[in-house]
Formats: structure tokens, sequence, C-alpha cells
């Protein structure tokens, strides 16, 4: 049981977790429930509320309540094809990469649930400039693992992956 895939499953509960509640603090606690809520943090970082009916970049857009169950039946089969494929990955940087997947994906899963739409908050910019658009903590631990498993894939490859490719090297 070496390779069992608790760091992983542990880090999706984690970020899930966190998804959640920095959600409630900002909706609730902050009451930043309004498409025109506001609160400025920094001068290039706001909180902002946005009901965010499509999935990544807007895309998907679902303006039907069949479009809201087929994202959500769309992102729980990836979410489970995930869970899987961590349950197979031997390496444990992986894992927890995937971890972070599966919990960003669990966390917009249960906005869409429960509102029909994925509680964005985090704005980022520079001036005008916005490099992102405004994204949640599910959306970050979804771009930072497949950041960790597209470079780790990329350029990171283990001297024994190599070697059992070219029995020559």
């Amino acid at each position: 049981m070496r390779n069992a895939p608790i760091a992983g499953f542990v880090t999706a509960a984690v970020l899930f977790l966190a998804d959640q509640a920095s959600k409630i603090a900002v909706t609730d606690g902050l009451q930043l429930n309004e498409l025109t809520a506001e609160r400025v943090i920094t001068p290039f970082f706001n909180l902002r509320f946005v009901a965010n009916h499509g999935i990544s970049l807007g895309l998907l857009h679902a303006d039907t309540n069949t479009m809201r169950w087929a994202l959500v039946a769309m992102t729980g089969a990836i979410a489970v094809a995930v869970a899987v494929w961590m349950t197979r990955e031997p390496n444990r940087a992986d894992r927890i990469a995937l971890g972070a997947i599966l919990g960003g994906a669990l966390g917009n899963i249960v906005d869409r649930v429960r509102f029909g739409y994925v509680v964005d908050f985090a704005d980022l910019h520079f001036g005008d400039w916005r490099p992102f658009l405004v994204f949640n903590v599910a959306d970050a631990a979804i771009t930072l693992g497949v950041l960790v498993l597209l470079v780790r894939a990329l350029l990171m490859r283990d001297k024994r992956d190599v070697s059992s490719e070219n029995p020559h090297a």
C-alpha cells in the first residue's frame, strides 16, 4: 500500500472545505452576494461577487436547467475520472496535484447543484488590466493542479521513466 492515494484525497478534502468556507465568508460574512457587490482589498485585488453560469473562460454558459445539469454531469464525470486516476497514480506529487483538481471540481459542483451557478469572488487586476477572470479557491486549485501535472510531465520526468522507454539509454 506504498502508493495509497491518501495524500491526494486529503488534499481534495482540504481544498474543498477551503473553497466552500471562503465562499461562505465572502457571500454571508462580508455580504458580497449581489452582482454589484464589491470590496477593495488592495490596489490590485478586490472581492467581487460573480455568479458564473459557465465553465472555464466563460465557455458552455448554462442558460437552461438542462444545461446546468449537463455541466454538473460533465464535471462529475471528470471528477470521477480524476479520482480513479489518483488511485492508480504511483507518484505522490502527482496524486496531490490530482487531489487539488478533485477538490476544486467538487467545490464548483456543489455550487452548481445548490445555486445553479458557481460563486466566484477573487478579482486580481493591475489597473484596468485583468489577467484572469474573477475566480475562487476551487478554480485556483484546479489551475495549480493542472500546472503541476504539466510541469512534471514535461520537465521533471523520472530517470526511471526515461530509461524504461529506451532500454539502451
